[in-house]
């Protein structure tokens, strides 16, 4: 299928009059409904926005490429807008949009024209094609520059060929992003592109909506010296096995193909090491450690019971803080209710952490060892720290104990999931942690409660800078979730001082990013300085994540300006005497604690603080 066929004159139009991304994507969705190929005008600019939210599809170089496939789409299309003045569309450059391809795909049908797709973001990375459309005068010049460049399909023999030229290096990779349309293709030809350049063989399998064409063969993979992973979404990892990988975000392959090849030709990257059991493996767990990996699982799953059962609690408090009491004088039934739900949903949070470690490690038959080792770390006083350790007793005990039976009678193999499984692991999980690891387990609970309650002045100076500028370091790493760990551990027992710091200093780094790129607006570029009010709502949030775009592009100086920031927000917060008794919610749950106004004074100090030196070290250059 050619391109022509889907790019018509009732789907151009030469002069977009949006001047915002957001008008534009509605101005062509408008036009695509108009020439009758999409059946729901909002539904399917709700397809495209959400398209929008897991990456930008403006790639750069003044093009970009909204898409979606969904149901609402009648015949596949790409409708052509052109902007003369250009359009700030959060491109991956920074630089505006000029060309618009809006690619409308329908959903669960022939997937023919993902070729024509795939073949017009090739296209579009041909800068002389890009130059004419931007010249062009009328529709008739932009179809007649499209179906110039329009290559025909490469033939099997090509796309199944491995390079057989001993004298230069070769090296393979993969593509592939969330909807498989444009960014997969964009990536792959980016890629080729530039090893064509640098004297490189390289072969690019891309996993698109079409599935996965040019694929790479195992003597494709044994002879590659390297391996590129650009992707979004899920691509078949365990055939890489031992050899040397770098992963990368698909937009990394649009945007620097050049390094990529470069660094995988130089040796770098991590020697892929697949997990037993997973044919598929998302880009962003490679490389990390099995244990923390494990931990993760369960700190992930158990945040929605702390954050929603934590901030119940608080809200609870608006009414008094023992209004959830019915002898007290502060009581109120509604007050009661709210309690009582957030006492729940938090009561679970110890058991679906140690679940679901135990179910990271041994799969569906650990989650019940692992959820009653949790529940008795709870009951029994060894709390949060029991919980871990619970998860990973009960994790590993159902792997032996899956490997011990094994060679049982095949006709008990039925039986294995529901009965010996679960009565085997619970039992012996709940005996060592009721004989050997819940007692010491408890004591050191209550001594670390109660070097917590005896702490005052400089230590709990020096406990809050701790923890505040840990927060800071890696924002939602290991280490920011070591810190917030804790002091969810400590709260659990009774003791707010910690979570009042990890909070303050969470929330510290997107406020001070909010903050400079408004007090220091030439040194950041457009595309940032449009993120600080996206930043201040999530500092108030106490997502601290908004600030992790500026730390990776900058990270020696944004960094530690944010620990310096933090870490005086934790100090103040506690020398003070602020405390938090809620696990989340920043702002919106800070009325519920001590001294919240000194809270709020430390927590504008430690931004500001932050601010100043992040303006002061960043370079003007760097824009």
């Amino acid at each position: 299928m050619r391109i022509t066929e889907l790019l018509t004159k009732e789907t151009i139009k030469m002069n977009v009059e949006a001047k915002d991304k957001d008008a534009v994507i509605k101005e062509l969705v408008n036009e695509l409904d108009s020439a009758g190929i999409i059946t729901d005008a909002g539904k399917f600019e709700a397809a495209i926005q959400k398209r929008e939210s897991q990456s930008t599809t403006g790639v750069g170089d003044g093009i970009a490429i909204p898409h979606a496939q969904t149901e609402e789409v009648k015949k596949p299309a790409i409708m052509f807008g052109r902007s003369a003045e250009g359009i700030d569309y959060d491109s991956l450059d920074g630089q505006d949009a000029y060309l618009f391809f809006m690619i409308a795909a329908p959903d669960g049908q022939a997937t023919t024209h993902l070729d024509a797709l795939a073949k017009l973001s090739g296209i579009l990375m041909n800068p002389d094609a890009k130059e004419r459309l931007l010249k062009a005068d009328s529709a008739d010049e932009v179809l007649n520059t499209i179906d110039h460049y329009d290559e025909s399909e490469p033939s099997e023999d090509t796309a199944e060929t491995v390079v057989s030229n001993e004298d230069r290096p070769y090296i393979v990779a993969v593509t592939a992003c969330p909807t498989g349309i444009a960014h997969t293709y964009m990536a792959a030809d980016a890629l080729k592109n530039k090893a064509k350049e640098m004297n490189v063989d390289i072969k690019v399998e891309t996993n698109g909506s079409g599935g996965v064409k040019e694929p790479l063969s195992e003597a494709d993979i044994e002879k590659a010296s390297g391996v590129i992973v650009a992707a979004d979404t899920k691509v078949e990892m365990a055939r890489f096995n031992g050899k040397r990988l770098l992963e990368v975000p698909v937009s990394d392959g649009i945007k620097r193909p050049e390094a990529l090849i470069q660094s995988t030709l130089d040796g770098q990257g991590e020697v892929y090491e697949g997990s037993d059991g997973g044919s598929s493996q998302s880009s962003s767990s490679k490389g990390k450690p099995s244990i923390y990996k494990h931990l993760m699982n369960g700190v992930s799953n158990m945040l929605p019971f702390v954050v929603a059962g934590g901030i119940l609690i608080a809200i609870s408090f608006f009414w008094g803080i023992e209004s959830a009491n019915p002898d007290h004088a502060d009581y109120s039934p509604i007050a009661e209710m709210i309690n009582f739900i957030g006492s729940n949903a938090f009561e679970l949070m110890v058991p679906i952490l140690a679940g679901f470690i135990a179910m990271s490690i041994a799969d569906r038959p650990g989650f019940a060892p692992g959820m009653v080792g949790g529940l008795m770390a709870a009951t029994m006083g060894s709390g949060f720290l029991g919980g871990l350790v619970a998860g990973f007793l009960a994790g590993y005990l159902m792997v032996a104990i899956k490997k011990l039976t094994e060679k049982f009678p095949q006709a008990l193999d039925g039986l294995k999931p529901v009965l010996i499984y679960p009565l085997l692991g619970v039992f012996l999980t709940g005996v060592i942690m009721y004989y050997i690891i819940d007692p010491p387990a408890t004591a050191l609970n209550e001594a670390l409660n109660s070097f917590l309650e005896n702490l005052s002045g400089t230590n709990i100076v020096i406990l809050g800078a701790i923890l505040g500028g840990m927060m800071a370091i890696d924002m939602g790493g290991p280490i920011n979730k070591a810190a917030y760990a804790f002091s969810i551990a400590t709260l659990t027992a009774g003791n707010p001082e910690p979570i009042t710091a990890a909070m303050i200093g969470g929330m510290v780094p997107p406020l001070a990013i909010a903050l400079a790129t408004v007090v220091f607006r030439n040194k950041f570029t457009p595309v940032e300085r449009s993120s600080g009010p996206t930043n201040l709502v999530m500092g108030l949030s106490f997502i601290t994540e908004g600030a992790i775009p500026f730390a990776a592009a900058d990270p020696l100086r944004v960094i530690p300006s944010m620990m310096v920031g933090s870490a005086v927000a934790g100090a103040m917060a506690l020398g003070l005497g602020a405390t938090i008794p809620a696990p989340h919610g920043g702002i919106f749950v800070a009325g519920v604690g001590d001294n919240v106004l000194m809270f709020l004074l430390a927590l504008l100090v430690g931004t500001i603080v932050s601010a100043i030196l992040l303006g002061v070290l960043k370079r003007k250059e760097q824009i």
